[in-house]
């Protein structure tokens, strides 16, 4: 519009920037909770996280506030099952020979000799008192069997050589002069631990009488390629399979456990990591140890919070959880995910300072997406900074005009 003079009427003007400063001072005085959608953001508001609770909303996903008793279940949930409590019990169980086994028999007679009377002399002995008999090697079939002359078939799979020794000894009486026998494994197939994964080698370990640990058999490796903070080690034994991060077992000397015949160790480097989006220090995907971080750690590790940004109540952690975790059964209702999860939203409030004594045992995990709002001042200064860039042509015009 203009006036009489031909120049533009600054009354339109005028009540744009009347309207756009009474629309924010609405929104300042309503407490700044409703933005226009059109707003930029890096994501919800901390209101908008909260009304996923909202009964109306379909989509099932829990929003809990992380307090002491909610960290503690966390933690209960996810506690692993340690070496000592599962594999601890077993001890070193004396050599059993098997199938594939190889093995050498000595046999001795008084003098005078009547069986084995043409064996060649026991060197160790003086050369008129014994005879000896070495036996060729054999391996132990797949019955499990060996073959001793005058002695027979001989069940070898399963028994010490103790055992065989008696059993030898027994049939030879009668036909030999005093027969002692000795019975030596000169090749062990049987009696070995099986070391893969992210060892310098992999290798079958083959287990003594002096009961071989779970670190002998790291150490005979070569020890791990990656660094150890970052190492699972898997123990298999039959059916079950038990895991821990390589850090405990060297610190906890209790995991270090004894291992047994057709055990299973895998070494395994499986990044862990979590994601970290809104207004804090970084924005990206970041790694940590096979042994967990806490809540705390994750936010130093990202950079804290964005002081002129960041909502300090509105810290959130997005992670698909065990309903167990909440004391909730797996029927309960809640809408879950193939594997048996349900979508949870874990809330966290730093502006009350007994939150980062809890932040200090609420565990993050892999995969988790941590998110921090920004805050109600910063949305509005974004709103005003918008205004400014309408109202301030305007306001150009107007002095060209005066």
């Amino acid at each position: 519009m203009t006036n009489d003079s031909g120049l533009v009427n600054p009354a339109p003007a005028n009540q744009v920037t009347r309207a756009l400063l009474a629309f924010g001072s609405a929104l300042l005085l309503a407490g700044c909770s409703t933005y226009p959608a059109w707003l930029p953001s890096a994501g919800p508001s901390t209101e908008q996280v909260a009304n996923l609770q909202n009964p109306q909303n379909s989509s099932g996903i829990q929003v809990i506030d992380v307090t002491d008793a909610v960290a503690r279940r966390v933690v209960a949930s996810q506690q692993r099952l340690l070496f000592s409590e599962t594999l601890g019990a077993a001890v070193s169980k004396a050599h059993l020979i098997g199938p594939g086994d190889v093995v050498e028999i000595s046999i001795w007679e008084s003098p005078p000799a009547a069986l084995f009377g043409l064996g060649a002399l026991d060197p160790r002995v003086g050369a008129a008192t014994t005879r000896a008999t070495v036996l060729p090697e054999q391996m132990v079939n797949s019955s499990g069997q060996i073959n001793v002359p005058f002695a027979g078939t001989v069940r070898a799979a399963g028994q010490s050589p103790q055992q065989i020794e008696a059993v030898i000894v027994q049939r030879l009486k009668g036909k030999a002069n005093a027969p002692q026998v000795l019975v030596r494994v000169t090749k062990n197939a049987t009696s070995n631990v099986t070391v893969v994964g992210e060892f310098a080698s992999n290798t079958r370990m083959p287990l003594t009488p002096m009961g071989e640990r779970l670190l002998d058999a790291v150490a005979a490796a070569g020890g791990v390629r990656q660094p150890v903070g970052k190492m699972t080690v898997q123990i298999t034994r039959g059916s079950s399979v038990q895991a821990l991060p390589l850090e405990t077992i060297i610190q906890d000397p209790r995991q270090n456990v004894v291992l047994q015949a057709g055990d299973v160790v895998t070494a395994l480097h499986q990044p862990l990591s979590f994601t970290v989006l809104g207004a804090t220090g970084k924005n990206e995907e970041l790694n940590f140890e096979a042994q967990g971080i806490t809540l705390a750690q994750a936010l130093a590790r990202a950079g804290g919070l964005q002081d002129s940004r960041a909502d300090a109540r509105g810290v959130f952690v997005f992670r698909f959880e065990d309903p167990a975790a909440l004391g909730l059964k797996a029927d309960s209702g809640v809408q879950a995910t193939p594997e048996g999860k349900i979508p949870v939203v874990y809330r966290v409030d730093l502006k009350d300072p007994a939150t980062f004594f809890v932040a200090q045992g609420f565990p993050i995990r892999n995969k988790d997406v941590m998110y921090v709002s920004n805050s109600s001042a910063a949305e509005l200064q974004k709103f005003l900074n918008i205004i400014g860039s309408v109202v301030s042509p305007v306001a150009g015009v107007r002095t060209l005009r005066n």
